[in-house]
């Protein structure tokens, strides 16, 4: 039977490009107020329309729009109409943003603070166009269908990308300013991370113990806690045993660590560090 899948509703709709325009306003500002009147470029397709704006006379909107239109094409073939519409959506409302901005004087002459306040503003801004479906940066696009045919990975292209574009802001910004673009571009990207996988730092626990029920009745009564007993069965010996899968938040890690001390030292304990956590009843909350 194929799967129904649910119409977005109008209000969600206006909600998505509501936050899609204001990630859009938070890179203009960004790149308008910090960056650029500090000669500082981040990495990608904005690190390439800003050295070309330092080099000619076309603005940096439309450099934007006609140099990703490519991608976002290719977007649209293997990503569907959505991410298209929504990325579209953003650039020009990017380019519409940061045209008026351009004349207003910088937010600071430091290009330090200029590094650290526009790479957090522009990382929050993108990540939040990101988070709600469209791009505005369509390198990792061009890395996806590359390293189809390449032996590389999407991360490793983009990096290989942005080497090339920052050696180029050398020759073109001089090193020094280069040095402060590869700094913007790491504070950024960590940021797009913060804001598309979220603030909750949750671990998932995988315990490999003979006293699974014991355990599992602990960790639910004393931390709160539903666990997964997943089948599993020995290397050496063969025999069967469940093996407890729990995710808990980074301050109650402690906490389990004790609970399995307390019941069997012996037990074999793996914590993972997890991105997202959806569904169940799951809760970041502390017990």
């Amino acid at each position: 039977m194929a799967k129904i899948h649910k119409k977005e509703t109008p209000l969600h709709f206006l909600m998505r490009y509501a936050f899609i325009l204001l990630g859009a306003a938070m890179a203009a500002v960004a790149i308008e107020l910090f960056l650029v009147p500090n000669s500082i470029i981040d990495g990608g397709i904005i690190g390439i329309s800003l050295i070309l704006n330092f080099l000619t006379p076309i603005p940096f909107g439309v450099l934007m729009v006609v140099i990703n239109l490519p991608f976002l094409y290719f977007g649209y073939r293997h990503i569907g109409r959505n991410f298209f519409m929504s990325s579209i959506f953003a650039i020009i409302a990017l380019a519409i943003i940061e045209f008026p901005l351009h004349p207003i004087p910088a937010v600071v002459d430091d290009p330090l603070l200029a590094t650290v306040f526009g790479g957090l503003l522009l990382g929050l801004g993108v990540g939040l166009v990101i988070r709600n479906g469209g791009a505005l940066d369509g390198t990792e696009i061009l890395g996806i269908l590359l390293t189809r045919k390449l032996p590389f990975s999407v991360g490793e292209f983009v990096m290989f990308f942005n080497v090339f574009i920052f050696l180029w802001a050398g020759f073109v910004l001089g090193w020094e300013h280069a040095m402060y673009s590869v700094i913007t571009y790491y504070i950024a990207s960590k940021t797009i991370d913060a804001v598309i996988q979220g603030l909750d730092d949750t671990k998932a626990v995988i315990i490999v113990s003979n006293e699974y029920d014991e355990l599992g009745l602990a960790i639910n009564s004393r931390l709160g806690r539903s666990v997964t007993k997943l089948h599993g069965k020995g290397g050496y010996e063969e025999s069967a045993k469940d093996v407890i899968y729990v995710v808990v938040t980074r301050l109650e890690i402690t906490k389990l660590r004790q609970i399995v001390n307390d019941i069997d030292p012996k037990a074999f304990l793996t914590i993972m560090a997890t991105q997202e956590v959806h569904g169940g009843t799951f809760k970041s909350a502390i017990h």
